[in-house]
């Protein structure tokens, strides 16, 4: 009976397994984004182009920098996303040093990729200030900087790093600051107008750039390529999706800097999905018809609960029952146990987005890598917390099994299991909430769920979004732990109970 009762308490994994299960038709045509709002409109624009081409699409948005989605793309996980010429020079092809779009495209080729003629605009990379601060300082151009070796840069995260990034710029018009730190780009003009920072990189099609009224400085040395947008694809797409390259070509010459930028407005400062300002553009411009196709806020709502459910569901089954036979063996072998206890406490240590990040080029983008970094971080505390329930078991009961001549296994199932579900029962629900909240990066990656939403209000400074991830999760967490204490109310005897065992 305590054996069953103890059993009971592990997830069903066939169900969890089930409600992860999604099906993905064989004909999808996959286009990613990158995480920032010009990327995600145009993303969602080739979604409308290819459905009104009659193609089956799907856009997986906001799948994080430069090098994730062109490995993505190389890896065939997606099909076509939108890039920037002079990124693909500058930045992922840079130790080619091609010289023009000609040679790109036959480095592209190489590696089996195409791409569109440019859609029309150059969203080059630019520094900015604010007007009163620059004009207070006498800064009109990038060279000014080296004037002010006091001021505060913030960069976006991907330009602290990138070939044609703060690095170089640095070097070229030799740039004395030290004070600079890397940091959301959406973020970053919330810093430029509070006076957080006092120069940060801007992105030439910006709304926010005209909206706060930004100084951009020249970039007198010239250090910046041309970013002409365009749509890279595999080129074994238009084989098996026809239609699809004639569908995203429709869009080349068709976009100048200020359309984007207007766009680009529509959605961060007026509010407009991207889908609805991608959807009214191509009809205005193209002559469309086309609809945006958004959903409710209540599926959205369901469908980031059933996302979320099987990235924590699959991935805390799969911990505890990896977890528990550790915690046993951690402490039936004590030289082993203090192996064990190290591992998964060292695990514990890496930062949750460089575990999910570390995991992409093993398992890819979406759900797998995101439930692999999940499962890892669960088993701490479940190892843990079955290893301290077992050795706190009193000897008078260790000696009682043994007196009646229980075998060891039997004495592990029928005995010192049971005597020690409170404490691993614990574990399992500290492992559970933890699994809620860090779920919620794997949107980082593309695996959706309650991160999603957060991910995108964090990028569109829309609280009312971030809101609609950060509650639900928090809500999840609540009725997981209240689960839990209910099961063990049902499974664990009233007298195991009040021993109050903890670690």
């Amino acid at each position: 009976m305590m054996r069953r009762g103890f059993m009971r308490l592990v997830p069903p994994l066939g169900f969890l397994l089930l409600l992860a299960g999604v099906a993905v038709a064989a004909e999808e045509v996959r286009i990613g984004s990158k995480k920032f709002t010009e990327s995600v409109i145009l993303g969602e624009a080739a979604r409308l182009l290819m459905t009104e081409a009659g193609l089956k699409a799907r856009h997986r948005r906001e799948l994080g920098g430069t090098r994730i989605l062109w490995n993505a793309l190389l890896r065939g996980e997606i099909d076509v996303y939108p890039e920037y010429t002079g990124t693909l020079r500058a930045e992922t092809l840079a130790k080619l040093r091609l010289k023009s779009d000609r040679a790109l495209g036959e480095a592209l080729g190489a590696r089996g990729l195409r791409m569109t003629p440019p859609l029309g605009f150059n969203n080059t990379y630019a520094l900015g200030m604010a007007a009163d601060r620059a004009k207070a300082l006498g800064i009109s151009s990038i060279s000014d900087l080296a004037r002010h070796p006091r001021l505060r840069f913030g960069f976006g995260n991907e330009f602290m790093d990138r070939a044609d990034g703060w690095p170089a710029l640095q070097r070229r018009y030799g740039l004395p600051q030290t004070n600079v730190r890397g940091l959301d780009h959406d973020l970053g003009y919330r810093g430029l107008v509070a006076g957080d920072i006092d120069v940060m990189d801007l992105y030439s099609t910006d709304a926010e750039i005209a909206y706060y009224g930004l100084t951009v400085l020249k970039d007198d040395l010239g250090h910046f390529p041309a970013y002409d947008a365009v749509f890279l694809y595999r080129a074994d797409l238009e084989a098996w999706a026809p239609g699809a390259v004639g569908a995203l070509a429709r869009l080349s010459g068709r976009l100048t800097d200020a359309a984007m930028a207007r766009l680009n407005g529509a959605v961060k400062l007026k509010g407009q999905s991207e889908a609805r300002a991608a959807a009214d553009f191509l009809n205005a411009e193209l002559g469309l018809e086309v609809r945006p196709g958004t959903r409710s806020a209540a599926a959205r709502l369901w469908e980031n609960t059933l996302v979320h459910l099987s990235l924590v569901g699959i991935s805390l089954s799969a911990a505890i029952i990896v977890s528990i036979p550790l915690g046993v063996a951690a402490f039936r072998r004590p030289r082993a146990g203090r192996v064990i206890l190290g591992t998964v406490s060292v695990i514990q240590t890496l930062p949750a987005l460089a575990l999910l990040v570390f995991m992409i080029p093993l398992l890819g983008i979406g759900a797998p890598p995101a439930i692999v970094a999940l499962f890892l971080y669960s088993l701490l505390p479940i190892v843990r917390n079955t290893h301290a329930g077992l050795a706190g078991i009193a000897d008078p009961l260790r000696r009682s099994a043994l007196a009646l001549g229980l075998t060891e296994a039997a004495r592990l199932w029928r005995v010192e299991l049971p005597l020690a579900a409170p404490v691993i029962l614990a574990g399992i629900k500290t492992s559970a909430v933890i699994n809620i909240g860090t779920a919620t990066l794997g949107a980082l990656i593309g695996a959706g769920g309650y991160g999603q939403p957060i991910l995108t209000g964090i990028r569109l400074d829309d609280t009312s979004l971030i809101l609609q991830g950060a509650i639900p999760a928090a809500a999840l967490a609540l009725a997981v732990q209240g689960a839990f204490e209910i099961a063990e109310r049902h499974f664990i005897p009233r007298g195991l109970r009040a021993r109050g065992l903890t670690t």
